[in-house]
């Protein structure tokens, strides 16, 4: 009987390949099937991260995403259509694991943290020895090129999706003292409307694509909110403390 292979559910980090971690390093050269997402036609930016580090003998497995963005069409249902894209994918990827090849699955940033490795971990990690390399997140990444401790002693730190309604991201942002705006793209005119009404835009810092080679960082008030990148955030910080 084969044994196994393991799930390995890699964090490579924010975009700058030397920000990956010295173990998910060795995991990720060790794992005979590396797999990633990507957009169809696209390489992904998770491989891209990781590229050099590879081997021409290690299989590749592309997960591609059937949709890319949540507001569809009235016929289209995307939960229905990302359930069903996860329930393939994890059958793949079971294929690989039950002929006893390892399999590691690279996400940017870290697979826990708003990653789409984490669906595939409540799929699979029940069934199959599984471990996850926690990676250097986003806007941990993007608080360092910007040069922005995150949070003082004991504020609060919220972690908010631009995707939310302007009501309930005024409510939450009212509600803390250090934030970070994710998922950002075609939310962005709507969340500074809300950093407006709050008196925040002076403290609201941006920036697209922190530590990758296209990063760009720039007041606020300059972007564009139909050129706001997938891969850009807003850190609010916390109030600086003169102890």
């Amino acid at each position: 009987m084969v044994k196994r292979g393991r799930l390995f559910g890699l964090g490579v980090g924010p975009g700058d390949p030397e920000l990956i971690t010295v173990k998910a390093l060795k995991r990720l050269k060790a794992a005979p099937v590396v797999a990633y997402h990507a957009a169809k036609g696209k390489k992904g930016n998770a491989l891209s991260i990781v590229e050099e580090y590879l081997s021409p003998d290690q299989i590749l497995l592309p997960l591609v995403y059937p949709v890319t963005t949540e507001k569809l069409p009235s016929h289209m249902n995307y939960e229905a259509i990302i359930s069903d894209f996860y329930a393939e994918i994890s059958d793949a990827l079971a294929a690989h694991l039950d002929a006893g090849r390892d399999v590691a699955v690279i996400a940017e940033g870290d697979p826990l943290f708003y990653g789409s490795f984490m669906y595939i971990h409540d799929r699979l990690a029940h069934v199959y020895e599984t471990e996850v390399v926690p990676g250097v997140c986003s806007f941990l990444g993007a608080a360092a090129v910007l040069g922005a401790p995150v949070a003082y002693r004991n504020q609060t730190l919220t972690v908010i999706s631009g995707v939310l309604e302007a009501q309930e991201l005024k409510r939450r942002l009212a509600d803390t003292e250090a934030a970070v705006i994710m998922k950002l793209g075609q939310n962005l005119a709507k969340v500074r409307g809300v950093l407006e009404e709050l008196g925040l835009m002076e403290r609201a810092l941006y920036v697209e694509r922190a530590t990758m080679t296209n990063e760009r960082i720039l007041p606020l008030v300059q972007v564009e909110p139909d050129k706001s990148p997938y891969f850009s955030l807003i850190l609010v910080p916390g109030q600086k403390w003169n102890g």
